[in-house]
């Protein structure tokens, strides 16, 4: 016999299944488009360039965003959290770990593009290489610091997910909190426009607009902004008084960054498009030169 759990607090049950539902569209949708991103860099070996690799490190970030919210959307169909208080901080360290490497990726593509357009050199593998890898350790620091004491892992609203606390308000929390918004909002932000700017500016001298260089930055402050509004009224005021169900908003749209990202960085650069239709169908898009870039 399946015992039924009791719905969270502030929650009705279409409520919960429309949050569940929500997480399982964005993490399968997520996950299928940036597997294909993938396994294409895999596969094709026109792909396979120092640029693209710093897609391939958004696509992989992308894929364990999504993995994170599945397992949100199964456990909110179960109506609560299976997998203990261990669970909640791997699950709350995977999902800052993957969302923080995402970010980071995303301005080195910014810096390498910047590179690319404005002062014509090209990315060696070496240093895309060691971007790649300092992405990803520096996402891991910033996600280790909750797991040793310096703000805190803890159950989203609907308590079937887990993430930064930001419900205690306290000295930890916003000494944490400012840090990682200055490191990892911030500085890759500020990165970010200044690059496309100067692209932008680049590619109005020319006259041939090669992609929309205003989408990037639009994507990160769109589908992180409302996330990260919340944490910092958390900090100045006490959030609890804001229903439930309206403090899980910011989260679902966080989730919709992988599906995003592969249109800004994959499946809208015309080449790595290009790319995917040839591991696709078999079929060959002839190009003079396979361009790096978004297009």
């Amino acid at each position: 016999m399946v015992t039924s759990h009791p719905l969270p607090e502030g929650f009705t049950e279409i409520e919960v299944f429309a949050i569940g539902t929500a997480l399982l569209v964005e993490a399968l949708l997520g996950f299928c488009l940036n597997g294909l991103t993938i396994i294409s860099f895999r596969k094709i070996k026109e792909l396979r360039t120092p640029s693209n690799l710093l897609v391939l490190s958004i696509a992989l970030a992308d894929c364990g965003i999504c993995i994170n919210a599945f397992i949100a959307a199964f456990s909110s169909f179960l109506r609560y959290w299976p997998y203990g208080s261990e669970g909640c901080q791997i699950h709350g360290f995977q999902g800052f770990l993957t969302a923080l490497a995402s970010i980071s990726s995303s301005a080195a593509v910014a810096w390498d593009r910047y590179h690319h357009y404005c002062t014509r050199s090209k990315l060696q593998w070496s240093t895309a290489i060691s971007m790649m890898v300092f992405a990803w350790l520096f996402a891991a620091f910033w996600a280790t610091m909750p797991l040793l004491g310096w703000g805190e892992y803890d159950y989203e609203p609907l308590r079937t997910c887990c993430t930064l606390d930001y419900s205690k308000g306290d000295r930890n929390y916003i000494t944490f909190l400012f840090a990682l918004s200055i490191f990892n909002f911030m500085i890759p932000g500020f990165i970010m426009m200044t690059a496309y700017q100067s692209i932008h500016q680049k590619f109005k001298k020319s006259g041939h607009y090669k992609f929309n260089t205003g989408l990037p930055l639009k994507t990160l402050v769109i589908c992180w902004g409302p996330y990260c509004l919340l944490c910092f009224y958390a900090a100045v005021e006490n959030v609890m008084f804001i229903s439930p169900k309206y403090r899980m908003i910011p989260a679902i749209i966080a989730k919709t960054v992988p599906t995003v990202d592969s249109f800004v960085y994959a499946l809208g650069n015309e080449n790595y498009r290009g790319g995917i239709w040839q591991f696709l169908t078999g079929q060959k898009i002839e190009k003079a030169e396979v361009d790096n870039k978004t297009k």
